[in-house]
This record gives structure tokens, C-alpha cells and sequence, in this order.
């Protein structure tokens, strides 16, 4: 008994897509709208790295310890170069730069949108400035 032949069918190749056509996945990649609580979460996650590593480089290099990273208590409530200044530093770096990336990608957004609406309208007038012309 021979075994069943799949379903083979042969595919002829359509016309190919224009260049425009090409081009629309990396546009809509690129002027794709960026979640704003994630990339404050991402850019959290950044500064509260960036301060701790600033504050144990404080910590443990001898040299380090002239720059003066505790005048960041002046602004951030229980902050000092010490080992709990470490986690009250990760604290308070994950809520500024949460709050300067959600800031960022909100005004990223706002202007994508107010770039689209003005290029949109424009083509819109121009597709009907000789329109009165036709009739």
C-alpha cells in the first residue's frame, strides 16, 4: 500500500508589492505610539540602577568619597550616602525618572499625533483646492 501524497499546490507568485507598500510596516513601526506607563516603568528601572551604583561607587572607592552625591538629601527626603541611602536612592530614582520617561512619551505621543493631524489635513485640502474648479 503506498502512502497518501500530501496536497500539493503550486503557488504562482502575484505581483509584487510596490515600494509604498514595502515602506508601511517600518512607518508604522516607527511612528507607533509609546506606552507611557512602560516607558516610565523601563526608565525607572534605569535611574534606580544609576543611583544606587552611584551611591555604592561612593561607598567603596576611597577616592570617590570627596564628590559630594550627599547634597541629593537636600532634595530627596531621607537620602545619604550610606547603605540604607542605597535603597531610599533606588526609591527615589525609580520615581523621578518613572515620572521623566512617562513625561517623555507622553509628549512624544502628543506630537506624533499633531504631526499626523496636520500632514492629514493638508493632504485633505489639497486633494479639494480645484474642486469648485470640476463642476
Amino acid at each position: 500500500m503506498t502512502e497518501p501524497r500530501p496536497n500539493l499546490q503550486v503557488v504562482s507568485p502575484g505581483p509584487r508589492p510596490t515600494p509604498e507598500e514595502q515602506m508601511l510596516p517600518v512607518l508604522q513601526l516607527a511612528f507607533a505610539r509609546l506606552h507611557k506607563a512602560a516607558f516610565g516603568v523601563a526608565t525607572g528601572i534605569a535611574g534606580a540602577l544609576l543611583m544606587a551604583l552611584a551611591t555604592v561607587v561612593c561607598l567603596v572607592r576611597e577616592e570617590a568619597r570627596g564628590f559630594p552625591l550627599g547634597l541629593l538629601g537636600e532634595y530627596f527626603s531621607g537620602y545619604s550616602v550610606s547603605w540604607t541611602g542605597v535603597a531610599v536612592g533606588m526609591g527615589w530614582g525609580f520615581v523621578v525618572a518613572f515620572v521623566a520617561g512617562w513625561f517623555v512619551a507622553f509628549c512624544r505621543n502628543l506630537a506624533l499625533a499633531i504631526s499626523a493631524f496636520l500632514i492629514r489635513t493638508r493632504a485633505e485640502i489639497e486633494q479639494t483646492r480645484n474642486f469648485l474648479d470640476h463642476i
